[in-house]
């Protein structure tokens, strides 16, 4: 499982964790969340995350 950073702010989406909050399960891969998913502290698109090791 990968983890994705934010380029505007820093947030980490954790594919294990997951973003509940936001109605998206533990073990939910990035590439699999839904298209207008954004991140959930700052409001950026997909397209404004990188992938971390």
């Amino acid at each position: 499982m990968a983890k994705w950073r934010c380029k505007i702010c820093g947030y980490i989406y954790d594919e294990e964790e997951g973003d509940e909050e936001n109605g998206i399960t533990p073990g939910t891969k990035f590439e699999d969340l839904p298209e207008d998913w954004i991140c959930p502290l700052c409001g950026a698109p997909k397209d404004e995350f990188e992938r971390i090791d």
